[in-house]
């Protein structure tokens, strides 16, 4: 393979324990990385804040389509039993809303979960069969013992020696270049 063939992605760096990583993750925020990830076995408390991550907006979505979901329900049900088939039965009115809460409550939670899956699926872009990172070979070990943070190469302060030495000057171990056809 020709070295001009070879496609720089990022650096990685491995970190010791999960409070190294905290802290090297609020140092590549401070310095200005933008385009960074820190990969854990396990969720790290204040890793959001530490990256400078602004607030999900799943529950956002979530509730939106909820209430459409709610009122997609309640509109159907109003619309049948007051319009399509007008029927008085046991002299109740022909819209008794009271009846329509058990279905509106069910459809309004469907909706919200289904949005739920599909958002988390979208925000996190999901599926992802392939990514760079998997050129590492020390990244293999990251779903056990492993803490890394990696940078992307496209990351408007990425300069493959300047991240290097930042990397290591905060206490990144095993720091690498990745490297990919």
């Amino acid at each position: 393979m020709n070295t001009s063939d070879v496609k720089i992605y990022g650096a990685i760096a491995e970190f010791e324990n999960p409070s190294e990583l905290l802290h090297s993750a609020e140092k590549m925020r401070d310095a200005g990385f933008k385009k960074f990830e820190c990969h854990s076995p396990f969720p790290i408390h204040g890793m959001d804040d530490a990256m400078g991550l602004k607030r999900s907006v799943l529950g956002y979505i979530v509730f939106v389509f909820g209430l459409l979901g709610a009122a997609g329900g309640f509109a159907l049900q109003t619309w049948v039993h007051s319009v399509a088939y007008p029927l008085t039965y046991a002299g109740k009115p022909l819209f008794s809303w009271q009846a329509f809460i058990i279905v509106t409550f069910g459809l309004m939670v469907l909706a919200g979960a289904i949005s739920a899956v599909m958002g988390i699926f979208h925000l996190s872009k999901l599926p992802r069969y392939w990514d760079a990172i998997f050129y590492s070979d020390r990244f293999k070990k990251f779903s056990d013992d492993g803490f890394f943070i990696s940078v992307e190469s496209d990351d408007p302060k990425f300069n493959e020696k300047g991240t290097m030495d930042f990397l290591e000057s905060i206490g990144g171990k095993f720091v690498e270049v990745i490297k990919g056809a």
